[in-house]
């Protein structure tokens, strides 16, 4: 069922057992569908983590212990599942429709799934490659729904940069190609766009994590357009920070879409390069100068730059409230 490297299992498992949130144990109840885990395979499980207790010579108190947080992670991940069952498949198979290197090491994937996958502005996929089975990573997509009676029906565009050592990411970007199967997940993510808002939006972007954004900035700016009256205009900016010019692939993307709204606004910026077309300076950095006061605030790319731009963020002001983005990766 799982990947051979056991690593990140290990610790969701450990941390599981440790949490108190019922929101991320349903999501992991969910997410765990793909994987093929069913009801019968939990008390297996709790079989060999009783054996393990035991070889730990733990007290029966602490054995208790451990085997009713097991219970409980275990109760609440089987309900999530089977709540999710009757709302669509555990995976979907998807080719392949389009693979364009947008930059160096980055590539535009477009995929058609077999069946509709609902998923909204912002939120991401786990993506499984034939080349690794069993391994899955997630990737954001890059573009709002769309229906499945015109020529783009249903596709799903994903922005995927080859990380060194990165099996599933260099499979993706440098030996994926029209035609091949990829399977997903259901979609996951708690950013995603608010179009009941209507305050003006700011949208800040380090690297390829301005495909979620792209989502959020197209939904957005549909609903703003069909809006009536002042009360519906919102302004979007939207930031995207590389460290290089070359970094900058979305620029053409953002810009297309300024084209068609024209209350988007596309900012590029560097933080090595100094170019004039681009401004200079990292995402937590610019974050502060922007004009953010009262705007729906999302932000999305690395880890590190979405703590630090959060942190900017809180430091100089802005509300909680306003600021959305998921939470990094557990280590």
């Amino acid at each position: 069922m799982f990947p051979a490297a056991m690593g990140i299992q290990r610790r969701r498992f450990h941390q599981a057992l440790q949490s108190r949130d019922e929101g991320y144990l349903e999501a992991l109840g969910r997410a765990h569908r793909k994987y093929g885990v069913t009801q019968e395979h939990f008390p297996a499980l709790r079989a060999a983590l009783l054996a393990t207790c035991r070889q730990l010579d733990l007290s029966s108190a602490n054995e208790d212990t451990v085997l009713a947080a097991f219970d409980r992670a275990a109760h609440i991940m089987l309900a999530a599942a089977r709540d999710a069952a009757p709302h669509g498949p555990a995976w979907w198979a998807a080719e392949v429709t389009s693979h364009v290197m947008a930059a160096p090491g980055i590539a535009i994937v477009t995929l058609r799934p077999e069946e509709p996958l609902p998923y909204r502005p912002g939120q991401h996929v786990p993506v499984q490659t034939p080349r690794w089975p069993r391994l899955w990573r997630p990737y954001s997509v890059a573009c709002a729904p769309r229906e499945r009676d015109n020529d783009a029906g249903g596709e799903l565009t994903l922005h995927v940069r080859a990380v060194p050592g990165g099996l599933v990411s260099t499979a993706l970007a440098r030996h994926t190609r029209p035609g091949d199967i990829l399977l997903l997940g259901a979609a996951e993510g708690a950013m995603t766009a608010d179009l009941t808002s209507t305050r003006d939006v700011l949208c800040l972007a380090g690297g390829t994590g301005l495909a979620p954004l792209l989502a959020i900035t197209e939904a957005l700016a549909a609903r703003a357009s069909q809006a009536t009256g002042p009360q519906g205009r919102r302004d979007i900016v939207v930031y995207h920070g590389t460290r290089t010019v070359n970094g900058l692939y979305g620029l053409p993307m953002l810009r297309t879409l300024a084209a068609q709204y024209p209350f988007v606004k596309a900012v590029p910026a560097t933080s090595v390069d100094q170019v004039p077309h681009a401004l200079h300076g990292t995402i937590p950095e610019l974050a502060v100068r922007a004009g953010w006061r009262d705007h729906d605030i999302y932000i999305s790319g690395p880890d590190a730059m979405i703590t630090a731009t959060v942190r900017a963020l809180l430091d100089a002001g802005a509300p909680p409230d306003l600021l959305h983005y998921d939470q990094p990766a557990m280590p």
